[in-house]
C-alpha cells in the first residue's frame, strides 16, 4: 500500500478508500487502522476523508453485526477521531447521521465493551457541539435504563462519558423524568467520590435533572451511595480542599435543590455549604469564567428568601466582589453580576442603599443597558427594577443617573418579550407619584408605550402596562388624565375588564379609581365619559367577579358620588343605586363599607340637590339599609355618620 499521508496530501488515490469495501476482513482492518493512524492529531486530514465521503462507508461498518468485531471497533473508533475536529467536522458527521448510528450500537452492545466505550467516546465528542444533536437519542426507556447501567458498570471511560451525554441532553422535564425514571440519580451519585475530577460530569448531571423539578429533586435527597446522601456527597465536594470548577458544580446542585423545594433555606448545606462556596467562589483571585457562574448562580439561590439576601449580603465581601466582577470584560460576568445584584436587593432596603453605594454601580447599571449583549442589558435592567423598589433612591440616585433615559429607549427599540416584561416592570416603579421621572417619561411617549402593552397577549405584559398607567394617573393634573383616556379608549378599558388575569381587571378599575379623584377632574371625565364608566361598574357589579375586583368597582361609585355634578349621573342611573341598596347589606364586610363609602358621599347635606337625593335615596330603601347596619354594630362610625346627614328623617 501506498504512504497514506500522500493519499491525504494529493487527493487522487482511492486504494484506501477501496480498501475499506474489500471483502477480506484483514484488508478492511489494515486500512482502517491506517486511517485512524493517519486522521490523529490532523484535522487537515479529517476533513480530506470527510470531504472524500468515506463517513457513510465507517458508519456501515460500526454497525454490521456480521463483520469482525475488531472491523466493527476500529471503525467506530476512526469516527470518534473525526468527531474531535473542527466545528465544520462535527457538523458534517451530525448532518450524515452518525450521531444515530452510535446510539443505535449502544442501544445492542454488552455494557463494558471496547465497542461501547469506542460509540460512547464518538458520541460524547459530538454532543459538545454547540449543535449538539439532542433528538438523536429518544426518551425510550428501554434505551435509557441499558445507558445509565453502562454509567453505573461500565468502564470508567465509558461511565464518564455517558453521563457527560446525558448531562447536555437533559434540556427539560420530559428528559429530567425520563432519566430519573431510568435510575439516572443513583447513577450519578455513584460518581461523586473522591476523585473530584470525574465528579464533575456527574455534578452537571444532577444539575440539569434537579433543576425547577421538585418530584426529581426529592428522589435525588433521597439517593444514597456508600450510605452517604446526594447532598452530603454535595456538601462534601462544596469545600475548600475541591478545585474549583468540582467546588462550583456542587455547590450548583444544592442550590437547584433547594430552588426545587427539596432542601429549606435553613438547610445547613445550603447556609454553610452552597452560599459561602459561592460567594468564596466570587472573589478576584478566581478564574473569570468560574465567577461569572457562581454570582449567577447565588442570584438563583438567594433570589426569592429574604433570609438568604441577607447572609449573601454579609458574606466574604461579596459586594465588592460583584462590583468587580460587573467590570470583567465577558459578558457572562457583567450578566452574572447585575443577576447577584438584583437578587440580593429584591426585598431589603438596607441591601439596596449598600448596592447603590457600591462604587459608583448606577453607572455600570446604565452602561449595561446600552451593552450590545442582549442578556447583559436584560440582567441590566432585573438590576434597576430590584433596586427600583427604593422609595429614597427613586428620588435620589436614579434621578442623578436619568435611569429612565435608557430604559426608554430599550424598551422602545423593539425588544424581547423577557426584556420588555422586566422593562416594564420597572417603570412601574418609575412612574410612582413621588418619582421625579415622571414628567420627563411622559415627555418621551410612555402613555403610548404602556396603552400598546395593554393590547399584547401576553398576560404579565398586559398587567405591567395597566398597571403603570394606574401609576401615572395617581394624583396627576387632568391633561395627563385626559391623555390616558384619549390613548387607551374604552373599548380598551371594557376588554381589560374581562381579562381573564383577575389582577389586570384590578389595575383596570384601580387606573379608574385614580382617573376619577379631584372633584373638578370627576366632573370633566364622567362629562364626557358617564355612560362607559357607569357601564364598566355595572358589569363588574352583575358579575361573577372576586370580592376584591367588586369592592374596587363600588369605590370608583364612591369618587364619582364625590364630584359636584358627576353625583347627578349617578343619581340618573336607578339600576345603580339599587345595587348599592343591595350591597349594603351584603354579607362581606368589605363590599358594606365600599357601598357605605358612596352613600356616605351621596347623602352628605349641603349643596344644590342635596334633599333631594336623600328623599331619593331614602325612596329606594338607603335609609332603611343604613339603620339595619346600625343595629347590626354600634362601632361604625360611617354608618352614624350617613344617617346623621338625613336630618329630616331621624
Amino acid at each position: 500500500m501506498q504512504n497514506l499521508s500522500i493519499f491525504m496530501d494529493i487527493e487522487s488515490s482511492r486504494s484506501y478508500v477501496d480498501e475499506l469495501f474489500s471483502s477480506e476482513a484483514g484488508s478492511v482492518v489494515e486500512a482502517l487502522v491506517a486511517l485512524k493512524n493517519a486522521v490523529i492529531g490532523s484535522n487537515r486530514q479529517k476533513s480530506s476523508v470527510i470531504q472524500q465521503g468515506v463517513v457513510p462507508r465507517l458508519l456501515q461498518l460500526s454497525t454490521d453485526g456480521t463483520l469482525d468485531p475488531n472491523i466493527r471497533l476500529e471503525a467506530t473508533i476512526t469516527i470518534g477521531s473525526l468527531a474531535k475536529g473542527t466545528p465544520e467536522n462535527v457538523a458534517s458527521l451530525i448532518e450524515l447521521g452518525s450521531a444515530t448510528t452510535l446510539i443505535e450500537i449502544l442501544r445492542t452492545s454488552p455494557v463494558d465493551s471496547k465497542l461501547t466505550e469506542a460509540a460512547l467516546c464518538a458520541l460524547r465528542s459530538l454532543f459538545l457541539h454547540p449543535q449538539a444533536p439532542i433528538s438523536a437519542l429518544p426518551a425510550d426507556p428501554s434505551l435509557l435504563a441499558h445507558l445509565t447501567q453502562i454509567a453505573r458498570e461500565g468502564t470508567p471511560t465509558s461511565r464518564a462519558s455517558i453521563i457527560r451525554i446525558l448531562s447536555i441532553w437533559c434540556g427539560g422535564s420530559a428528559q429530567q423524568d425520563a432519566l430519573c425514571a431510568a435510575g439516572a440519580c443513583a447513577a450519578a451519585a455513584a460518581m461523586l467520590g473522591p476523585r473530584a475530577p470525574q465528579a464533575l460530569p456527574a455534578l452537571d448531571l444532577l444539575a440539569a435533572m434537579c433543576f425547577e423539578n421538585a418530584a426529581v429533586s426529592q428522589c435525588a435527597i433521597n439517593t444514597r451511595h456508600n450510605d452517604k446522601s446526594v447532598p452530603a456527597l454535595l456538601s462534601s465536594l462544596a469545600g475548600r480542599s475541591q478545585p474549583l470548577p468540582v467546588a462550583l458544580g456542587a455547590a450548583r446542585g444544592l442550590a437547584f435543590l433547594h430552588r426545587a423545594g427539596a432542601l429549606d433555606a435553613s438547610d445547613p448545606r445550603v447556609v454553610y455549604g452552597a452560599l459561602p462556596c459561592l460567594a468564596r467562589l466570587c472573589t478576584r483571585d478566581v478564574p473569570e469564567e468560574i465567577r461569572a457562574t457562581a454570582a449567577e448562580t447565588l442570584a438563583y439561590l438567594a433570589e426569592v428568601d429574604t433570609t438568604l439576601q441577607r447572609l449573601a449580603a454579609i458574606s466574604n465581601h461579596l459586594m465588592t466582589s460583584l462590583a468587580d466582577i460587573v467590570t470583567c470584560p465577558s459578558a457572562a460576568a457583567k450578566q452574572g453580576a447585575f443577576k447577584c445584584f438584583a437578587s440580593l436587593g429584591a426585598n431589603d432596603e438596607d441591601i439596596r442603599k449598600k448596592i447603590i453605594e457600591t462604587y459608583g454601580l448606577m453607572l455600570h447599571v446604565v452602561n449595561g443597558m446600552n451593552n450590545p449583549e442582549p442578556m447583559v442589558r436584560l440582567a441590566a435592567v432585573r438590576c434597576l427594577h430590584s433596586l427600583s423598589r427604593s422609595v429614597q433612591q427613586l428620588r435620589t440616585t436614579f434621578q442623578d443617573h436619568c435611569v429612565w433615559r435608557p430604559l426608554m429607549q430599550l424598551l422602545t427599540d423593539s425588544p424581547g418579550t423577557e426584556l420588555l416584561t422586566v422593562g416594564s416592570s420597572t417603570l412601574c416603579n418609575l412612574l410612582l407619584e413621588f418619582s421625579p421621572a415622571k414628567e420627563p417619561m411622559l415627555d418621551q411617549g410612555a402613555v403610548e408605550m404602556l396603552c400598546a402593552l395593554t393590547r399584547r397577549p401576553e398576560a404579565a405584559l398586559r398587567l405591567n402596562g395597566i398597571w403603570a398607567l394606574m401609576n401615572m394617573a395617581f394624583q396627576a393634573d387632568q391633561k395627563v388624565k385626559q391623555r390616558i383616556l384619549c390613548c387607551l379608549g374604552t373599548e380598551q378599558m371594557f376588554r381589560l375588564l374581562g381579562d381573564a388575569d383577575t389582577r389586570v381587571i384590578m389595575k383596570t378599575l384601580g387606573l379608574l379609581r385614580n382617573l376619577l379623584s379631584t372633584k373638578s377632574h370627576i366632573d370633566a371625565i364622567m362629562q364626557d365619559y358617564a355612560d362607559q364608566v357607569m357601564q364598566a361598574v355595572i358589569v363588574v357589579l352583575e358579575g361573577s367577579y372576586p370580592c376584591e375586583v367588586k369592592e374596587q368597582a363600588l369605590c370608583i361609585l364612591g369618587n364619582i358620588g364625590d364630584g359636584e355634578r358627576a353625583k347627578d349621573l349617578l343619581m340618573d342611573n336607578e339600576d345603580v343605586l339599587r345595587k348599592l341598596v343591595d350591597y349594603l347589606a351584603h354579607p362581606e364586610r368589605s363590599l358594606q363599607e365600599a357601598a357605605l363609602f358612596c352613600v356616605s358621599n351621596l347623602v352628605r347635606a349641603g349643596g344644590a340637590g342635596a334633599a333631594a337625593r336623600q328623599a331619593r335615596l331614602a325612596e329606594l330603601g338607603v335609609l332603611r339599609a343604613l339603620r339595619l347596619l346600625q343595629r347590626r354594630t354600634t362601632t361604625n362610625h360611617t354608618v352614624k355618620a350617613a344617617l346623621a346627614q338625613f336630618n329630616e328623617f331621624t
